[in-house]
């Protein structure tokens, strides 16, 4: 599968949490948008990207200036995924607000207006529902042009779908083939009602190593039918032998 931002490197992406999501005990958890900034450093050729940035964890303008830093470092590699973060435990141990719903939704809204416009523009001013900027410029601007690809990982048909037709470069969620290929068409039609050719917007999903070569064959074959072009693969509980076995399917690909 090819990368979000072409060519035939993948991509790597790791969780922006500050605990574990699986397992038992507090665990270890490093920082996410630090961690891609090492990763930039210590890899040459993978794109790198958290799944996905939780919006509440960060200020705008602070996510804006990490990611262009991360840009610089990476030489270009980086895809900004974002998200409204649902995890209010979290939020509640480490004193980060967690707002209604909506209010999550609004400042997604927010996000894809302002993050856009400060890696093409200077001087940018923006009236959001729960951010608001003035006369914000942000320079280096990207390397990559005419700007970082920005994913959303969203599954409300309401508000958010829209959005991700309107402003995002990809789109991913979590759910089996059946189910996101109903979501992807309803994309579809949305990218159309927006003007926008449905093609341009790469989906995105998560796919298992857990199971049978043959199995996970014939699962890529059925997300590539259904217009995917991109999977994010979890990494196994078998280790390494078990991606080394993996592996091969990759050439056909």
């Amino acid at each position: 599968m090819d990368g979000g931002g072409g060519g035939s490197v993948g991509g790597g992406a790791v969780g922006d949490h500050f605990e574990p999501m699986y397992g038992e005990g507090p665990g270890e958890c490093f920082e996410g948008m630090t961690t891609l900034a090492a990763l930039a450093m210590a890899t040459t050729r993978v794109r790198l990207g958290l799944l996905v940035t939780g919006l509440t964890y960060r200020p705008l303008g602070l996510l804006a200036t990490q990611a262009i830093t991360i840009d610089h470092a990476s030489n270009g590699r980086l895809e900004l995924a974002i998200g409204t973060a649902w995890h209010d435990k979290e939020h509640r141990a480490l004193g980060f607000e967690f707002p209604p719903t909506g209010a999550r939704v609004d400042l997604l809204e927010d996000a894809l207006n302002i993050l856009p416009r400060l890696f093409t523009e200077d001087d940018v001013t923006y009236a959001g529902k729960r951010v608001s900027i003035e006369h914000a410029t942000v320079n280096p601007k990207p390397v990559q042009q005419p700007s970082i690809p920005i994913w959303v990982g969203a599954s409300g048909k309401k508000r958010s779908l829209p959005m991700v037709a309107r402003h995002a470069d990809a789109w991913h969620s979590f759910g089996d083939v059946e189910w996101l290929a109903k979501q992807s068409a309803y994309l579809d039609e949305l990218c159309e009602e927006a003007g926008r050719d449905p093609a341009t917007l790469l989906r995105s999903a998560s796919l298992s190593l857990e199971g049978d070569v043959d199995d996970l064959r014939r699962e890529i074959d059925a997300w590539a039918a259904a217009g995917f072009g991109y999977l994010i693969a979890g990494w196994p509980s078998g280790g390494r032998e078990k991606i080394e076995a993996f592996a091969p399917l990759l050439a056909t690909r």
